[in-house]
């Protein structure tokens, strides 16, 4: 009996190694993925890069850079998709915020730069959809090669940066502190950046952690 036992513990010793290992083994490839496909990316008060990168438009025929559509008051860019679950639970919120702030004369940009060969629901036509039940009045492109999100240095969607009218970045990261729920918002950081940046005062919280699922980097030539 007590061989019994010890086989039993040593067994179930080495299944949990095992798995600790495939966890461990997970976040290395991870990690690794995003060493491959994102560049170092920007600093706060650095340039707005790739401006002029023209990009398939799914909210109207055509293509736009980040230079098409700068506003007076500043730029703001939005790295999404249409499958990532984080994307959802805030896209309400990013089109409301989107639209509204165009309005008030920031020029608004979505950005797909996933491989829809990995998630083919982040295709064009996809995209055209979702912008239309989602009421987009600012752009939905596609950022075809991913090198826009190189640049710039995103992981996630969402992933917001937000340049002011020097084109100069003055917040980068997530929408709000809560994802999951519209109505438990304590911290409302792109609007409280956006509106500093309307009142001509400094942002007052410049950066935060980018919550949601990796970009689905597309091959580098």
């Amino acid at each position: 009996m007590k061989r019994v036992w010890m086989t039993a513990i040593l067994s179930l010793l080495l299944l949990v190694a095992f798995g600790c290992g495939n966890k461990q083994q997970a976040k290395e490839t991870d990690k690794n993925e995003t060493e491959m496909t994102a560049k170092e990316g920007i600093a706060m008060g650095d340039k707005a890069p790739m401006t002029d990168v023209k990009m398939k438009n799914a909210t109207r025929e055509g293509a736009l850079s980040i230079a098409d559509v700068k506003g007076d008051k500043g730029t703001l860019v939005i790295f999404s998709c249409n499958h990532c679950p984080y994307v959802v639970a805030w896209e309400d919120r990013i089109a409301q915020i989107g639209n509204s702030y165009m309005k008030k004369g920031f020029g608004v940009i979505a950005i797909n730069s996933n491989d829809p060969a990995t998630y083919p629901s982040d295709g064009f036509d996809h995209m055209v959809t979702r912008a239309k039940e989602k009421g987009f009045e600012f752009p939905y492109v596609v950022d075809a090669t991913s090198d826009v999100a190189r640049a710039y240095g995103a992981e996630r969607t969402p992933e917001v940066f937000l340049f002011n009218a020097d084109d100069e970045l003055v917040y980068h990261g997530a929408v709000d502190d809560n994802s999951e729920n519209a109505d438990m918002v304590e911290k409302t950081y792109l609007k409280d950046a956006l509106d500093a940046v309307l009142a001509g005062r400094e942002v007052p919280m410049k950066e935060t952690k980018a919550i949601g699922c990796s970009i689905k980097f597309r091959k580098s030539d």
